[in-house]
């Protein structure tokens, strides 16, 4: 018998005594009742809830293995073929070097001559020659030779043009 079905009795039984709400004992024991009948139901829900979380989690880890298998060599490294294991030495890992750089990007600093704001760009944006100032609209064209280290605090170094 499930805590749904006990609710069920004793609202049962209460009901079978012809207890009802005119006394304060039969007040106290219609509220237990509802109460018991109540959390049951919640348990219930919970547990079907539960359930459903179970098996979404069995989804998961069952793709994390197929994943694991396809980046892990038998060994248990990531390193596709690169640590003198016996893993297969193709080049399925190369783009892992090229997506996790140590290096952060390198950003300048360029003050447009007809307003006089300070723009941030980063190097590919230099790359390209100009720019079109984002306050007044003029065109800024840049002299990639002139460049200057600026050294500000500790932790960050500027470029100016």
């Amino acid at each position: 018998m499930d805590n749904c079905e006990r609710a069920a009795y004793i609202k049962g039984l209460i009901e079978g005594l012809d207890i009802n709400d005119s006394t304060k004992e039969g007040k106290v024991l219609l509220a237990i009742s509802e109460l018991l009948t109540d959390m049951a139901n919640d348990m219930e829900d919970l547990g079907d809830a539960l359930g459903d979380l179970e098996a979404q989690v069995d989804e998961i880890d069952e793709d994390l293995g197929i994943l694991e298998e396809e980046v892990y060599c038998d060994d248990g490294c990531k390193c596709g073929g690169n640590c003198g294991c016996d893993c297969d030495d193709d080049d399925d890992f190369d783009f892992m070097d090229d997506d996790f750089d140590d290096e952060e990007e390198e950003y300048f600093e360029v003050t447009c001559p007809e307003c006089g704001d300070v723009i941030e760009l980063n190097g590919e944006m230099l790359d390209e020659g100009s720019l079109e100032c984002p306050n007044c609209g003029s065109m800024m064209v840049f002299d990639l030779e002139n460049i200057e280290d600026v050294e500000g605090d500790e932790e960050s170094e500027e470029n100016t043009l």
